[in-house]
């Protein structure tokens, strides 16, 4: 079972990283100026996730796969790592479709 796991940046906004049920991470936040905003970019990813529409499949210059999830007004609210190959980034967006909607929250913030 995956969790969304909360921590503190050094300079003091919030973030959240998607944890597999192996511990990978699989989808990492942008950073947020409050706890609140944080959790509302949780539910949004445990909405967003279900809708292939919303991942977004990029490479990056060095022509490594990754994937962007986004919010219904076109934000991104969570990255993935860089892959090896397009079938892994694929393998990474079916982890987070299926982690995400039941995924616990594991606040370390506190």
């Amino acid at each position: 079972m995956g969790k969304f796991v909360i921590t503190k940046r050094a300079n003091g906004e919030f973030q959240f990283n998607l944890k597999a049920g192996n511990g990978q991470t699989i989808l990492s936040s942008e950073g947020y100026s409050s706890k609140a905003g944080c959790s509302g970019g949780i539910e949004s990813v445990k909405t967003n996730s279900q809708d292939d529409s919303k991942f977004d499949k990029l490479e990056s210059k060095s022509a490594k796969p990754y994937f962007n999830l986004k919010a219904t007004n076109g934000q991104i609210i969570g990255s993935s790592e860089m892959y090896e190959s397009t079938s892994a980034r694929d393998s990474g967006i079916a982890s987070v479709k299926s982690n995400a909607p039941d995924a616990v929250t594991d606040d370390q913030t506190v």
